[in-house]
């Protein structure tokens, strides 16, 4: 699944007249896990949006294998771009399986309905996301880490070179939080999938990213192996936080432990008279 280039140039994204994300250039790395990292509000999420065609750009563009992104069909878009939005909302009464079964819909034609390769590539996303058991259950009565689970089941289902994912572990507990990225980590390992994610979490995003993108005020100020980007000056700059970085125990990357008010060491002022 390795070879699909996706790209950002000179990209405006704009809500009415408040633009969020302004001249922005990025280079999507082919069959690679991309982490977008940064504040709340800093224009990540409308980034995503922006490469998944979501939201029209007021300037610049999305280039997917070399076209305008803006002018393929979107069927086109759908087979080789899948996309799990922020907080997505199912219809009423719909069971897991019928909604996972919808990330097969860009596959069907006219003369060629449901096919046992759908039915495989069905099973084998609630398998690995661990709903089968939830299948005929409506989305609407389920917890929302299971929900979380089953939505992205559904972006697995659909197949795509290219999974587009906006914050894939909200409402997940921490041992679900890693089967998620681990799972996207072997796709991305075995099958070549190029992975972007929104993640809150840096040093999840330390750990699963070949490449790190750190984005403020709609800008990118950062990006690169986690190895080589991530410093506590970074930290600071991006999350306003006052950190240390030191090697993972266990991966070997970077990982982030904030100093808090009780850990600060005292300011002492040299000039003054202790007596």
């Amino acid at each position: 699944m390795t070879g699909h280039d996706l790209r950002a140039e000179g990209l405006r994204l704009a809500y009415d007249a408040k633009v969020v994300v302004d001249g922005l250039t990025l280079a999507i790395p082919p069959g690679q896990i991309t982490v977008i990292v940064g504040a709340n509000a800093c224009g990540k999420s409308t980034l995503l949006r922006g490469l998944a065609r979501l939201l029209k750009p007021t300037a610049g563009g999305v280039h997917l294998d070399g076209e305008s992104i803006s002018r393929l069909p979107t069927r086109e878009v759908a087979t080789r771009v899948g996309i799990l939005p922020q907080s997505p909302v199912a219809p009423e009464g719909l069971t897991v399986a019928e909604l996972v079964a919808r990330g097969r819909y860009p596959h069907q034609r006219w003369f060629q309905q449901w096919s046992a390769a759908d039915e495989a590539a069905v099973a084998a996303a609630l398998e690995s996301t661990g709903t089968a058991e939830l299948a005929t259950r409506p989305v609407d009565e389920l917890s929302g880490g299971q929900r979380q689970r089953a939505w992205i089941a559904m972006a697995l289902a659909q197949g795509t070179p290219i999974l587009l994912l906006d914050e894939p572990t909200t409402f997940l507990d921490l041992a679900h939080q890693v089967e998620v990225l681990d799972l996207l980590g072997e796709l991305n390992a075995t099958e070549g999938r190029t992975v972007v994610l929104v993640l809150h979490d840096l040093n999840q995003a330390c750990r699963y990213a070949h490449h790190l993108v750190a984005m403020a005020e709609g800008s990118i100020v950062a990006e690169g192996r986690p190895s080589e980007v991530v410093s506590e000056e970074l930290v600071t700059k991006v999350f306003g936080l006052e950190c240390r970085v030191v090697p993972d125990p266990v991966a070997g990357t970077p990982l982030v432990i904030p100093v808090g008010a009780r850990h600060r060491r005292p300011l002492v002022d040299f000039g003054s008279d202790p007596t």
